[in-house]
C-alpha cells in the first residue's frame, strides 16, 4: 500500500454493512476503499463496489477469495435489496402452504436427520449437516433430507438464508431449512435421473433460472422437448449472434487475434476450432473436421485464409496456432499471401513445456515423488481425508492448474503453505490413536512432513517456479490481454532463479531449459513491441534495453502498419513517448502507468501521437495463447458424425450456442470449491490421488459419505498477490534480455538438458 494514503475512520454514521468489511482511506482528494479480507484497494465505484466484490457478483468488481461465507451471504442479501426480499417472502409463504400439506407426516423423520450431523470439531466455519443414507432416499418425496451440499453452494445462493431474520414471523427456521432441502431434492432427482453431471450447478446460468421459475408463482411451466429444439434454440442463436456482432464492431480499433485450437476427440477424429479473442471476449466461430487433412499445410492454409477473411484482413493482427511444423509452414505462407499479420505460436504451451522440463531435473523429480507419495496416502483414506481437511480448516491438498505439470508445481507450493497444519496433524492425538499411523505409509509420510531438508527443498522449488507458474496463468487471462505482460513475465522468471542460485554454471542450467522453449518467442516483435509500449516497464527500464529491443518495434511498425507516411509519423511520435512530452508527463499519466490497463493508458493519454497511440492500442489488445480448457459436452464429435443435412444445422447452432455461453461465463466464474477428487479433474491431478494399484484395504476407508468436503477456503494459505503486481518495475539487466552462451560448457549442458 502506498505510503500517500492516509487512514481515515469510518464514522457511525455510515449504516451500509460493508463498511464493517473495509478500511477507508484518503490519496490527496480521493477517497479509497480497501477489503480487510485480500487487501484489494478500490480508487472508485464506493462502497457499492465494496459489495460486489466481497459478495461475488459480477459487476464492476473482482471476487475477494478470502471473503467467508457467511460475509459474502450478507452482502448478497444486501445487494438484493428490499424487492428480492419481498419475493422471497412471497414465495415462502406459497411454498409453505404447499409443503405443509404434503409433509405433514415426515416433520419426525425430518426432525431426526436434524439431529445427526458429523462432529467435524472445527468452529472457524460452517460445516454441512449429515443425512443417514436410505435405500429409499430418492423414491420418497415425502420426506425431508438435510441439504449435504449447503456449503457449497451457499455463495451461490444471492436469496439465502441470512435474510431469515425478515422471515421470521413467517415461518421457523427448521422448517425454513426443510422448504430448501425439498427444492434441494427436486432439482438432485432431475440431474441424476437425466444423467446431468452434477457440475451443471456450477454454471452462472443456474442460479438466475431458480430464480425466474421462482418470480413466476404456481403459473410457471416447463418447456417442451420440442419446445426447446425449435424456438427456444433458434432465440438462441440469435441471441448469441447479436453478443458477437457487438463484439466485432470492436474489432476495427482494438484488433483482433485467430485461434486455432486442435483436438482429438475420443474416437480419434482431428477437429480444428476457431475462435476470434478481443477485449470484449473470446467467441467461438466454427468447427472443421480435419481428420484425413491434417498433415496437408495446402489444407491448412486454405483453412487459416478463409477464417482471416471471413473475421477481416483489416482487423487481424495475428493468428495464434500451436507449434507443429504443419502449423509453422501454413503460418508463414498465410504470412507471405497477408503481409499485415502475424503467425503467433501459443506462448502457454510453450510455458508448460518448461515446467515439464523441470520436472525431468533427477532432485526435482525426487521430490515430486516424495509429496505425491503423501497425497496419494491421505486422498485414498476416508478417515485421513476428513482429518487433514479438519488441520488445514477445509483447504485441500491439491491445487488444480490448467496443466498437469502446472497441477504439480501449485499443489507443491500448496503443501509447503499448510506446512504448519499438516505437522499439527501428524503429531496430534487423532494421528497418534488412528491405525493409519502404523502402516509403512503412515511412517513414511511422518518421515517426510517431519523433515526439514524435505521442505527446504520444496520451498527451493516454488521459488523457482513460481513466476514460470504466473506468466502461465498470465498468458491464458480472461482478464487483461496478455501481450503487454509476456515479455516481462519472462524476464522476471529468469531473475529469480539467478537471484536464487548466484552461481551462473547453476543457473545457466534453468535459462537454458526456459530459453529452449521459448526461443520461437523470444524475437517475436508482437511480444516485444508489448513491453515496450507498456508505460509500467517501459519508464522504468534501462536505455540500453530499449535499443536492444526497438528493432523489433520496428518490424511490428513496418508489418502492421503498411503506409510508409504513417510509419513515419508513429516513428517521430515515438520521441515523445520516449522523453514523456505532453499528456505522456502529466501527473495523472504518470500515477495511471500502474493503475489502467496499458491499452487503456494509450487511449486516455496519447491523443497527442494519434498514430502511435492507434497501433498501441491494437498491439496490446491481444492475446499470446490457445483457450487452455476445453467445454466439456459440447456436441462438436456428434455434429460432424451426422449426415441428416437438417440435423446437422441443427447440431451445429447448437454447438455453436453451448460453446460460446462457455466462453462467456469462463471469465465470469468465480474459484470454486472443486472437490480435487472429482472425476472431471482426474486427468490433471491423477499422479496425486490415485493408487498405482487397488489393495483390498482400500476398499475398507472408502466410505465417502464420511468424508468432509474441502470449504474452498483460502485464508490459511497467506495473502494474495496480483500476478500483474509482482512483475514490479525495474528490467536493467542486459544478460536477461540477451542471454547469449558464453562458453562451450553452457552449451554442452544446455544440450544435456534438451536431450
Amino acid at each position: 500500500m502506498g505510503s500517500n494514503l492516509e487512514p481515515v475512520p469510518v464514522t457511525s454514521q455510515k449504516h451500509d454493512p460493508a463498511w464493517k468489511h473495509c478500511e477507508m482511506f484518503k490519496n490527496g482528494e480521493r477517497v479509497q476503499l480497501k477489503c480487510i479480507y485480500c487487501g484489494k484497494i478500490f480508487k472508485g465505484g464506493g462502497i457499492h463496489r465494496i459489495k460486489e466484490h466481497l459478495a461475488g457478483q459480477k459487476g464492476n468488481a473482482s471476487t475477494c477469495l478470502r471473503v467467508q461465507p457467511d460475509v459474502r451471504l450478507l452482502m448478497q442479501d444486501s445487494l438484493n435489496g428490499v424487492v428480492m426480499k419481498k419475493r422471497k417472502k412471497q414465495k415462502l409463504a406459497e411454498e409453505i402452504t404447499t409443503y405443509n400439506a404434503g409433509t405433514a407426516t415426515s416433520d419426525n423423520a425430518a426432525e431426526f436427520t436434524d439431529t445427526c450431523g458429523l462432529d467435524t470439531q472445527v468452529d472457524l466455519l460452517p460445516m454441512p449437516q449429515a443425512i443417514e443414507h436410505t435405500s429409499n432416499l430418492f423414491l420418497n418425496r415425502d420426506q425431508g433430507p438435510n441439504n449435504i451440499g449447503a456449503r457449497k453452494k451457499k455463495s451461490r445462493i444471492r436469496k439465502g438464508a441470512s435474510s431469515s431474520n425478515n422471515n421470521a414471523m413467517l415461518l421457523p427456521i427448521n422448517q425454513s431449512k426443510r422448504v430448501n432441502n425439498h427444492v434441494h431434492m427436486a432439482v438432485a432427482r432431475f440431474l441424476l435421473d437425466a444423467r446431468v453431471p452434477l457440475d451443471a450447478v456450477n454454471s452462472v446460468y443456474f442460479q438466475p433460472m431458480i430464480d425466474v421459475i421462482a418470480s413466476q408463482g404456481p403459473q410457471a411451466s416447463a418447456p417442451s422437448y420440442h419446445d426447446l429444439r425449435s424456438w427456444v434454440l433458434k432465440a438462441s442463436v440469435q441471441e448469441v449472434r447479436n453478443d458477437i456482432d457487438q463484439c466485432s464492431s470492436t474489432w476495427a480499433r482494438s484488433g483482433c487475434s485467430v485461434l486455432v485450437d486442435e483436438w482429438i476427440t475420443g474416437k480419434g477424429k482431428t477437429l480444428l476450432n476457431f475462435l476470434v479473442y478481443c477485449p470484449k471476449g473470446t467467441m467461438f466461430l466454427r468447427s472443421v473436421d480435419a481428420s484425413t487433412l491434417i498433415n496437408s499445410t495446402d489444407y491448412l492454409y486454405e483453412l487459416l485464409k478463409e477464417v482471416v477473411e471471413e473475421v477481416g484482413v483489416r482487423n487481424v493482427l495475428q493468428v495464434v496456432t500451436s507449434n507443429e511444423e504443419r502449423y509453422v509452414n501454413a503460418g508463414k505462407r498465410l504470412t507471405d499471401a497477408y503481409p499485415t499479420l502475424f503467425w503467433t505460436p501459443c506462448a502457454a504451451h510453450s510455458i508448460d513445456l518448461m515446467l515439464e522440463d523441470l520436472k525431468k531435473l533427477e532432485w526435482i523429480d525426487t521430490i515430486m515423488e516424495q509429496a505425491k507419495s503423501i497425497s496419494r496416502f491421505i486422498y485414498n483414506n476416508n478417515f485421513l481425508l476428513s482429518m487433514m481437511r479438519k488441520f488445514t480448516l477445509g483447504v485441500d491438498l491439491v491445487d488444480l492448474g490448467v496443466t498437469r505439470s502446472a497441477t504439480d508445481f501449485l499443489t507443491l507450493k500448496r503443501m509447503v503453505n499448510i506446512k504448519h497444519n499438516l505437522q499439527s496433524m501428524v503429531t496430534s492425538v487423532e494421528w497418534a490413536e488412528s491405525p493409519y499411523s502404523k502402516k509403512p505409509e503412515g511412517f513414511a509420510l511422518l518421515d517426510y512432513i517431519s523433515n526439514q531438508s524435505f521442505w527446504s527443498t520444496c520451498s527451493l522449488i516454488c521459488r523457482l517456479t513460481d513466476p514460470i507458474l504466473r506468466l502461465l496463468r498470465m498468458v491464458g487471462s480472461e482478464e487483461r490481454p496478455a501481450t503487454a505482460y509476456v515479455y516481462a513475465g519472462v524476464y522476471r522468471a529468469k531473475e529469480t532463479i539467478k537471484k536464487e542460485l548466484v552461481n551462473k554454471k547453476d543457473y545457466s542450467v534453468y535459462w537454458n531449459i526456459i530459453d529452449h522453449r521459448w526461443e520461437s518467442l523470444q524475437q517475436h516483435p508482437l511480444h516485444a513491441a508489448g513491453f515496450y509500449l507498456n508505460p509500467k516497464f517501459f519508464y522504468t527500464t534501462e536505455e540500453d534495453v530499449h535499443l536492444h529491443i526497438r528493432s523489433l518495434v520496428y518490424d511490428c511498425i513496418e508489418k502492421l502498419v503498411p503506409d510508409p507516411k504513417t510509419q513515419d509519423k508513429i516513428v517521430k511520435e515515438t520521441t515523445s513517448y520516449l522523453n514523456s512530452a505532453g499528456d505522456f508527463g502529466r501527473k495523472m499519466a504518470v500515477r495511471a502507468r500502474d493503475t489502467l490497463f496499458p491499452a487503456e493508458w494509450w487511449s486516455t493519454y496519447g491523443g497527442g501521437c494519434p498514430n502511435l497511440a492507434r497501433l498501441a492500442i491494437r498491439i496490446l489488445s491481444q492475446t499470446s495463447s490457445l483457450i487452455r480448457s476445453k467445454p466439456g459436452r459440447v456436441p462438436l464429435e456428434e455434429m460432424h458424425e451426422t449426415k441428416n443435412c437438417i440435423e446437422h444445422q441443427r447440431l451445429n447452432d447448437l454447438a455453436f450456442v453451448q460453446y460460446n455461453l462457455w466462453l462467456r461465463q469462463r471469465k465470469n466464474l468465480e474459484p470454486d470449491c472443486m472437490d480435487s477428487i472429482s472425476y472431471e479433474k482426474m486427468e490433471l491431478v491423477h499422479n496425486w490421488v490415485s493408487r498405482r494399484e487397488q489393495i483390498s484395504e482400500d476398499l475398507e476407508s472408502s466410505d465417502w459419505m464420511t468424508v468432509d468436503p474441502p470449504l474452498g477456503s483460502i485464508a490459511p494459505l497467506g495473502p494474495l498477490i496480483d500476478d500483474i503486481e509482482a512483475l514490479g518495475a525495474g528490467f536493467d539487466d542486459f544478460e536477461i534480455f540477451g542471454g547469449p552462451k558464453d562458453s562451450e560448457e553452457e552449451i554442452g549442458e544446455e544440450n544435456t538438458v534438451n536431450e
